[in-house]
């Protein structure tokens, strides 16, 4: 019976642990609905206007076959991007071939696990699809390695191998930047004293009075409960749940090999 109740009071626990991180990672209708009225309808032409866009927002933007369309989004420890963008062409064209590339804060071009990176739209064709999902971003990393870090990451969008026909042509776009919360499975034992973020170094010295200009500051973005900067993930709950299903299967152990203990009865004249 003791073992019963222990076993349902882990049981329990597990439960307990699991809802809340299932309740949270569902988005509710209305917040997507809220960041898609604020997305923007523009894009930057180079890594330094890069138009600025949360996770989860769809922005549009307008421009001409050939031009390198730019957005800029924030990513934290734990997040698996997938980037993806939509290109409407007009009624008449050649076929083109377009390409998505997302770099990290230090402009290094991150590769995409698995998606569409590239494809050609056939001639005449309404629209071509592209997409790209990332691996998972590390809270820390060698400084050899290419690992995905956290901080800004920016999406450049163009055309490759247009003929002289179809450039200039307008086009219309869409992106949007969702991500898959990996959890403890990627996390790591280390952390980034500050996001890789343009400009995070010039904020810091105008915010302790070593400079007034703030302007300098590139990106602005975060994410919505700020850089967690990987103190905290879902391992430390399952690390705790499995030392207390450790000490309840030692607790069940003992009851049941401890016996009754009273000691033997010698039957007489042995």
């Amino acid at each position: 019976m003791r073992i019963t109740r222990a076993l349902s009071a882990s049981l329990l626990m597990l439960g307990l642990a699991v809802a809340p991180a299932a309740a949270d990672s569902s988005p509710t209708p209305t917040d997507s609905a809220s960041a898609d009225s604020d997305a923007p309808t523009q894009a930057g032409t180079s890594f330094r206007t890069a138009t600025e866009i949360e996770q989860g927002q769809t922005a549009t933007a307008s421009g001409s076959a050939g031009d390198y369309l730019y957005w800029s989004f924030p990513a934290d420890a734990g997040q698996r991007p997938t980037v993806e963008a939509t290109v409407k062409l007009p009624g008449t064209h050649a076929a083109q071939t377009w390409q998505i590339d997302v770099y990290d804060g230090l402009r290094r071009r991150q590769s995409c696990q698995y998606g569409a990176q590239t494809r050609t739209a056939a001639a005449d064709s309404s629209s071509v699809e592209l997409a790209c999902t990332l691996r998972t971003v590390r809270a820390w990393s060698e400084t050899w390695a290419n690992d995905p870090l956290p901080g800004t990451y920016y999406v450049r969008l163009t055309a490759v191998g247009l003929t002289t026909a179809d450039l200039g042509l307008p086009v219309s776009t869409e992106v949007r930047v969702d991500s898959k919360d990996i959890g403890g499975s990627a996390a790591v034992d280390g952390s980034l004293a500050e996001p890789l973020v343009p400009g995070i170094a010039v904020k810091s010295e105008a915010q302790d009075g070593v400079s007034e200009d703030s302007s300098a500051v590139l990106s602005a973005i975060e994410p919505e409960d700020g850089w967690s900067s990987g103190w905290w993930s879902d391992r430390w709950v399952w690390t705790a749940i499995g030392g207390a299903l450790a000490a309840l299967a030692g607790v069940g152990g003992y009851a049941l090999t401890r016996g009754s203990g009273r000691p033997s009865r010698v039957p007489p004249g042995a």
